[in-house]
This record gives structure tokens, C-alpha cells and sequence, in this order.
């Protein structure tokens, strides 16, 4: 699904509406669709503080002069019809002999509030205080801060009424508790009023919203912070943009369920576990036992049919007992970190393998660095100052025969940035996949300019250096070398744990061994990842989860994905 700027979103209006669908069309199906996630909200049993019976339901519409607030009428309306009470609060006077959408709320029963008559504010406070639910229709995509005048106003009040229904005695004292008004769900049009849908700025005066319903097309905003922090759930709504007008070429796509499902390989009944491919991981050492595991838990949990985990001889009892389903391959070790004895025994073992995952928690012993510039064709030469890097002839023709698929994580990145040219060492079509810190040292960047346009810099260099860079972290970006890229829509503070990205590389080579290709396998491994992360975090919360409760939720996210 394209991401758009607010002008590239007008653009498709405008287009739409040249087509026939009209505007007044596209609002009247917008407000028809906040209406109905409000009422999905409340008959699927993720709302508790709604009475159970619609006609108990006490709906507040704040409405703002522009298109927006016509969506936000529309909604009222809808809602006015399935039986609820609803009150529009207008921020400005509308003429409903010109205005049809005021009209039909006003015939339909829509009570109608005008902020003129209530300059105190008394009235906005006294529908706050009993309201179910709060419609956030001020100002839509093309606003942008500061928030000034009668909205800023509006905003304020209802900010301070919010607060006030929130508080709770410390203590009863012997007597019984005030009952407190409910707090109400906030439902925002298109995003929270004071938001740039840009750059994903806020006002102070911003409400933060439990749900905001956008329209067609997600907006840059809504994956910039800080408004990802007051956006809440983000759900598209079908305007009915006709099939014929074409989104603008937007180069920003965000990955969808749909879209993964459509990837994953089917799995036959009468497969065996050649038919979902044989993945190989180069992981661990003595200080790094976990990393080995989880990235091999991952593996075995994302379908690949056989997993082998290339380690150390000395962690092994360690790391066995943590997934007993894989394999191992002992490899030569110095004090319990992988060494370049260990290359002919890996080379000669991949022939039969599919895909290949070399870095978490390999560390960085001296020998471990020779074992990875040796293994891609990186002579090192001990001197005074340390290791120099020179390219030698003979390990250059070992690479050339490495030709399984290739993920390259943690350590395994870190000992690359230290070589000239490294990129030029791998495999065609080699998966990387650094977090913000690692990919500043493959770039020689500061985190600052890499956090900066995440977007860009992933598809910068995953041009430049001719791989797949899955740069993760929150609304992880992927990006090929054939421009493809896109954006998982996760953001899960949960996730920002170590052993996290050992679950992501563990599915990316799972995936890659059962034949997906290497974008495709990047972009379902980190939307798989994302997936699995918030079913840990709804089951443990951000603070209790793990890495490896990540890792056991890929089956119910599999599930999900798949039925």
C-alpha cells in the first residue's frame, strides 16, 4: 500500500473527483467509515467502557471547519442512526441551507453545539465529562502547527475536562469512592488535530487519540514521530477512489498483511522437510551462548525444514537444550570463538543447504575476525598496529564458490564496516540487516543522519552496495537494489531488547531457505517479526516480553497470517 504526502493525496482527490467520484462521495463514505470502527470497537470487545447497549452510548463530535469536519458529521449521523446520543461541537458557524452534510445530521437528530455560544466552554466540558466516545474532526491533512484561535481553545478545554475525569482519590478515608466520569475513547479523522501529515509533527495542544481512521492512503506522518506516539491503532478506510485513478508514484509502500500472506510458499500435505528447504546458521560463542539459540528457535518456528546450527563445539550443551529440533555443526574454535579452521568444514557442509546466516553473537575475537575476512576474501596480515586488510587471490576464489543465499547480522556486520569494500565481498543479492548503530559504522554516518530519513538512506544504499538492507527499528525499512522498498508497520518499544534482532535473522534465513526470494524474504521476516512482537507484547507487555517470547509467538502469528 503507497504512503502519500499530503499534496500526493490532494492529487488523488482532485483525480478522483475528475473521474466522477465526487468529493461529497469520498466524504460521506470517510464518515461512514469512522462510524463503523467505532462500532467495530465496541461489538468485537476490545472497548470496556461503552455501556453494552448502543442507545446508552454518548457520542461527542468535535468538528472544525473544512472537509474534515464534514467527515466527522457524516459520522455523527451514522452513528445518530444505529442508535446512539450524539452531539456535534462546531468550532465554527455553518449555514445548513448550504451546508447538506450539517443538514442531514440536523434532520437526523444530531444534537448541534456551536462554539460561539459556549465561549466559556461550559457546554464542551459538560458532554466531555459524560461522553463514551470523542470524535477528533478539527483539522485534517492539510493543517499543520501551531494551533491558533477557536480550535486551539477547543483543544485546550477539552485537554483540562480529560485530565479532571481522570483522577482518583488516593484514598477513600472510610468513605465511599466519588464516581468518576468515564474517559472517553478518542477516535481522531485521519490523524489527531495539530499533527503535520508531512513530517509527523505535533502541537502541544495534539490529543492523543486510541484510534485514527485515514482515508485510501496511509500519510508520511503517520510513521514519523512524535505523532506515531498520539496517533493510536491507524486504520485505512475505502473511499471508493476509483480503480482507474492511480495512486501517485509515490516511491514510500507499507508492507501489508495481504501482501505477506500472498508470498508465504504453500505447504503440502505430502511435503517432507526437504520441501521447506535446509537453512544453516553461523552463530555464537562463549560469551554470546543466547544468541545462537534464539536465532535457531526462530528458524525452526518460521517453517524451515531443517535447521542447522554451525557453533562452537563448547556451547553446544548449552544451546542445544534451548531448540532441540535443529542440527549442529561443531566448528573450530579459539577459547570458544569460531576461527577460520572452521571454513573448509562450513564450505564443504552448504552444498546441500538453501540459505545461509552468519553474525549473531559470533563477538569479535581476533580469530573471528580472520574467520569472516577470510571466509569472503579479506587477507589479514598481522602487524604492530594491528590487523591491515589486503585482498588475497586464493580466498577470492573461495567466495566466488560461496554461492548460497546469504543473511548477514550482529557481529558479522560489525567485522565487515572495519574492511574497504566490503560490500564487493559478498554474495549477490546478500540480506544485511543493522539497527541504526550498525549501519552508522557500514556507512561511516553518524546515527543522527541515519535516523534522520530512514527511508532514503536504506534506499541509498542498498543501490550503492548492491544488497537488501532491512535497517531496523521501529517501522523497520527495507530496500533492494532494483529500488523496491518498503516499510513493516510496527513500532513496538517492546522489541527494543537484546536477542530481538537474533528472532529477526532467524526467520529472514528460514524464510530464504523455503524459496522466497531475497526482498521478499526480508520484508515477511521483519513483518513476521512485528507480528509475533505485538502478540508477546499483548500477552507480557512491553516491559515483561522477551526475545524469546517473540520467537514462541511466531506460530500464532503464522497462523494468523496463513488462515
Amino acid at each position: 500500500m503507497k504512503v502519500l504526502s499530503v499534496s500526493e493525496m490532494k492529487e488523488l482527490e482532485a483525480a478522483s473527483d475528475a473521474a466522477g467520484h465526487t468529493y461529497e462521495q469520498m466524504m460521506e463514505l470517510a464518515g461512514q467509515n469512522v462510524a463503523r470502527a467505532i462500532l467495530e470497537q465496541a461489538y468485537t470487545n476490545t472497548l470496556r467502557s461503552a455501556p453494552k447497549g448502543i442507545h446508552d452510548w454518548r457520542v461527542l463530535v468535535l468538528v472544525g471547519p473544512g472537509n474534515n469536519g464534514g467527515d466527522g458529521l457524516v459520522a455523527a449521523r451514522y452513528l445518530k442512526d444505529a442508535g446512539a446520543k450524539v452531539t456535534a461541537y462546531l468550532s465554527r458557524v455553518r449555514n445548513p441551507e448550504k451546508d447538506n452534510v450539517l443538514k442531514q445530521a440536523m434532520d437526523h437528530g444530531v444534537t448541534i453545539l456551536y462554539r460561539k455560544d459556549d465561549p466559556k466552554g461550559l457546554e464542551l466540558r459538560r458532554h466531555l465529562a459524560k461522553a463514551h466516545f470523542l470524535i477528533d474532526a478539527l483539522l485534517g491533512t492539510g493543517a499543520k502547527p501551531p494551533l491558533k484561535g477557536a480550535i486551539a481553545d477547543i483543544l485546550k478545554e477539552t485537554h483540562a475536562a480529560l485530565e479532571n475525569s481522570s483522577n482518583h482519590p488516593l484514598t477513600t478515608l472510610n468513605r465511599a469512592p466519588e464516581r468518576s466520569a468515564p474517559k472517553p475513547f478518542i477516535v481522531a479523522v485521519d490523524g489527531p488535530s495539530g499533527m503535520d501529515f508531512d513530517t509527523g509533527e505535533v502541537d502541544p495542544l495534539t490529543l492523543s487519540s486510541h484510534l485514527s481512521v485515514s482515508f485510501a492512503n496511509p500519510k508520511v506522518g503517520h510513521f514519523c514521530f512524535p505523532a506515531v506516539s498520539q496517533t493510536g491503532t491507524l486504520t485505512i478506510a475505502d473511499i471508493g477512489i476509483p480503480t482507474k485513478v492511480k495512486a501517485p508514484q509515490s516511491t514510500m509502500e507499507v508492507i501489508t498483511e495481504e501482501t505477506v500472506r500472498n508470498w508465504m510458499r504453500p505447504r503440502p500435505a505430502d511435503a517432507h522437510k526437504g520441501t521447506f528447504g535446509k537453512a544453516m546458521i553461523v552463530a555464537g560463542s562463549v560469551n554470546y551462548t543466547g544468541a545462537a539459540g534464539l536465532t535457531g528457535l526462530a528458524a525452526v518456528r518460521s517453517g524451515a525444514g531443517l535447521v542447522t546450527l554451525a557453533l562452537p563445539g563448547v556451547i553446544q550443551n548449552i544451546v542445544s537444550p534451548i531448540v532441540p529440533e535443529a542440527t549442529t555443526l561443531l566448528l573450530p574454535n579459539t577459547l570458544g570463538a569460531i576461527n577460520d579452521a572452521a571454513i573448509p568444514i562450513l564450505r564443504k557442509a552448504l552444498s546441500s543447504y538453501k540459505a545461509l546466516l552468519i553474525g549473531p553473537g559470533l563477538g569479535q575475537a581476533p580469530e573471528t575476525v580472520n574467520f569472516i575476512n577470510t571466509l569472503f576474501g579479506v587477507h589479514t596480515e598481522k602487524r604492530a598496529a594491528g590487523f591491515l586488510p589486503q585482498r588475497d587471490t586464493a580466498a577470492k576464489d573461495q567466495t566466488d564458490a560461496l554461492e548460497v543465499p546469504l543473511v548477514v547480522d550482529a557481529d558479522g556486520l560489525n567485522i565487515l564496516s572495519q574492511l574497504p569494500n566490503w560490500a564487493d565481498h559478498l554474495p549477490q543479492k546478500t540480506i544485511l540487516t543493522p539497527h541504526p548503530g550498525e549501519m552508522a559504522r557500514l556507512t561511516h554516518k553518524p546515527i543522527k543522519e541515519i535516523q534522520a530519513d530512514r527511508w532514503e538512506t536504506a534506499q541509498k544504499y542498498a543501490l550503492a552496495w548492491k544488497h537488501v538492507i532491512v535497517l531496523k527499528g521501529a517501522f523497520t525499512v527495507v530496500a533492494a537494489p532494483d529500488k523496491r522498498t518498503c516499510l513493516i508497520p510496527f513500532a513496538n518499544s517492546g522489541l527494543a531488547k537484546a536477542g530481538t534482532g537474533d528472532v529477526l535473522a532467524g526467520i529472514i534465513v528460514s524464510l530464504r531457505a523455503q524459496g522466497m526470494d531475497a526482498f521478499e524474504s526480508a520484508a515477511a521476516g521483519a513483518y513476521l517479526h512485528g507480528l509475533a512482537g505485538e502478540i508477546a507484547r499483548q500477552t507480557y507487555g512491553e516491559a515483561g516480553m522477551t526475545a524469546k517470547d517473540v520467537a514462541l509467538a511466531l506460530p500464532e502469528a503464522l497462523r494468523r497470517l496463513t488462515k
